[in-house]
């Protein structure tokens, strides 16, 4: 089983045990803190990776870092830590963040721009994604001067790629192969 469909599944488990438990919202807070102090800190995502490093001592430090986390949050790491998966925390997060949205009737549209949205423009992609999607949608402007220009949507599992990099780089492939 490839990397994103076990991250699904335990996401998915983990929701449908924490909706059971009526701390859904509790359990959502604390993907979102434990999928920003991953994607913040590469210290602690090589912790996670590393063979070397015994599980108890990731476990202790994943409960230590998230003290304050809900019953449910420290089974999952308890369960991802017994089946040698702690290195797929950060992608279960986020797949529960999702899964978690859509059972709401919510979306987070991610969009990545070479300079920051106007408040028009925020306006027509966000009535586009609610069109496209049928659902309640929020809209998150990420700014990364490497797409050079364009724009990169990102809606759940689905992901638009418009950005000039992204045309240049398909150029580039078209090239070498017709040498």
């Amino acid at each position: 089983m490839n990397q994103n469909r076990a991250a699904i599944r335990y996401a998915k488990a983990t929701l449908d045990f924490a909706v059971e438990k009526k701390a859904a919202d509790a359990v959502e807070k604390d993907m979102r803190e434990i999928a920003a102090t991953l994607a913040e800190n590469v210290e602690l995502q090589n912790v996670l990776e590393s063979p070397i490093i015994k599980a108890e001592v990731k476990k202790n430090t994943l409960l230590e870092i998230f003290k304050g986390a809900n019953e449910i949050t420290k089974g999952l790491v308890d369960t991802l830590i017994g089946n040698k998966r702690i290195a797929m925390l950060q992608d279960v997060a986020y797949k529960y963040i999702i899964l978690f949205e859509k059972m709401k009737g919510e979306e987070v549209a991610y969009v990545t721009t070479a300079v920051p949205l106007t408040a028009e423009l925020e306006k027509k992609i966000l009535a586009q994604v609610t069109k496209a999607t049928g659902n309640k949608v929020t809209l998150e402007n990420k700014v990364d001067e490497s797409i050079i220009g364009g724009f990169v949507l990102r809606v759940g599992d689905t992901q638009y790629d418009a950005s000039i990099a992204n045309k240049l780089n398909g150029l580039k492939r078209e090239f070498t192969n017709s040498l």
